[in-house]
């Protein structure tokens, strides 16, 4: 696997771009997205579990039953959520509107929105650029920066990535743009499971061609170990979207499930989720470090990733973290209420960082070690906690930031 540069537009047969139609009229960044194949692909999506959904969300399961899409269309500075039946017709005509300067069918189009929850989207002004928007359309790497511009809210760091792997001697390329900074505490299933102001969105596009049921399992697999195993603050969106689009371009064997070919692919895309997760945790708003914490020796992947994401989540340990504080005992309580049956006597606990690791618990008690490394170790940028259990062989890893004052700051006057 190599990686590569253009984003979205690495893949044969896609175009992105974006623009700026005013939805945020304080802003002048770009805030309306497309991203556009030149033929039919397959899909596959997953969705927030809040049961508060967006209109664009709503829509776009819909829209991606029939497993099929052409486009994506996008805008960041409204969410489009909690504004009623005025907020479904906007992402009606949202939709409607590029599928008519497309020439394409309204089931082939996929819409996503992020922003201010519970005010009117603004659909006069999409309706009104959307020929600029669809004129705007590039293969390559500018094309898809347009686009990931254009999705972007609080998001300082830019969120993409694009890689190559064979497929029986073909070239293949998957590649891929995310936004989110805040509302982040991914719960995504996909369209047929029952299952703030800012959301997580991604896209990938590929030019492979994979049959449906493996693209889904393959989805679901990936978003499972990184974009669910990643946090900010604890909220879980109205909007959490990814939507994948094959596109078959490659021309490779259509992928199966269980294929020697299905486990170079999903490994493949896995490797692309779990970057954009890393992004999306490490520029968490206000954060000023990644931290990743890793359980291992779990009765199962599941009660791992469970007890990861509450330590993750704690706001007492993220504090920690800010201040480079070896407050391992908010480790083990952010345990205890995890919902995860353990015994706390097999809990180990060390921080590691560039600057080195220490063990700060052993057994689940204290253990005599330097505060002055401890707070050395904590005062990188980039922050592992590492958790051993005793209880089995499972393991898993989440990521997360610390908590600063600027995250307060920010979410103090969001709508301003």
């Amino acid at each position: 696997m190599t990686e590569i540069k253009g984003g979205v537009c690495a893949p044969k047969g896609f175009s992105a771009g974006g623009i700026r139609c005013g939805i945020k009229p304080s802003s002048s960044k770009k805030d309306l997205a497309l991203i556009y194949s030149d033929k039919l692909c397959d899909a596959a999506a997953m969705f927030t579990k809040n049961i508060v959904k967006a209109a664009s969300v709503q829509l776009t399961q819909k829209n991606i039953e029939g497993e099929k899409l052409r486009a994506i269309i996008a805008n960041s500075g409204n969410a489009n959520a909690c504004t009623g039946e005025a907020g479904m017709d906007a992402a009606k005509r949202m939709v409607q509107s590029i599928a008519n300067e497309s020439q394409i069918d309204t089931s082939e189009v996929a819409v996503a929105s992020t922003g201010v929850i519970g005010v009117p989207l603004p659909i006069d002004l999409i309706e009104k650029n959307v020929s600029v928007l669809k004129n705007s359309l590039r293969s390559d790497e500018q094309g898809h920066l347009d686009a990931l511009e254009a999705i972007m809210t609080t998001d300082i760091r830019k969120k993409e990535i694009a890689v190559e792997i064979e497929i029986n001697g073909v070239p293949v390329r998957i590649g891929a743009m995310a936004k989110g900074s805040g509302m982040i505490h991914p719960d995504m299933a996909a369209a047929n499971n029952s299952a703030k102001h800012a959301t997580m969105l991604a896209f990938v596009t590929t030019d492979a061609a994979v049959e449906k049921s493996a693209l889904n399992s393959s989805l679901r697999n990936a978003v499972e170990r990184s974009f669910n195993c990643t946090t900010v603050d604890g909220d879980t969106s109205t909007n959490d979207t990814i939507i994948i689009m094959a596109n078959g371009e490659a021309a490779n064997a259509p992928i199966a499930t269980g294929s020697a070919d299905y486990e170079v692919f999903s490994n493949a895309l896995e490797f692309v989720c779990v970057s954009l997760a890393k992004m999306m945790a490490r520029d968490g708003e206000g954060a000023t470090k990644l931290v990743t914490v890793t359980v291992s020796g779990a009765k199962s992947e599941k009660d791992a990733r469970i007890i990861a994401k509450s330590v993750a989540s704690s706001s007492l340990v993220k504090a920690a973290c800010f201040g480079a504080d070896a407050n391992w005992g908010r480790v083990l309580c952010a345990m205890g209420y995890s919902g995860v049956e353990f015994l706390p006597e097999n809990v180990n606990v060390s921080f590691k960082s560039e600057a080195g690791e220490i063990t700060v618990c052993e057994n689940g008690g204290s253990v005599s070690f330097s505060e002055e490394k401890a707070k050395e170790i904590l005062s990188k940028e980039e922050i592992e906690i590492l958790i051993s259990m005793k209880e089995g062989s499972a393991a898993a890893s989440v990521w997360g930031c610390d908590l600063t004052y600027d995250y307060v700051k920010i979410n103090g006057d969001y709508r301003s």
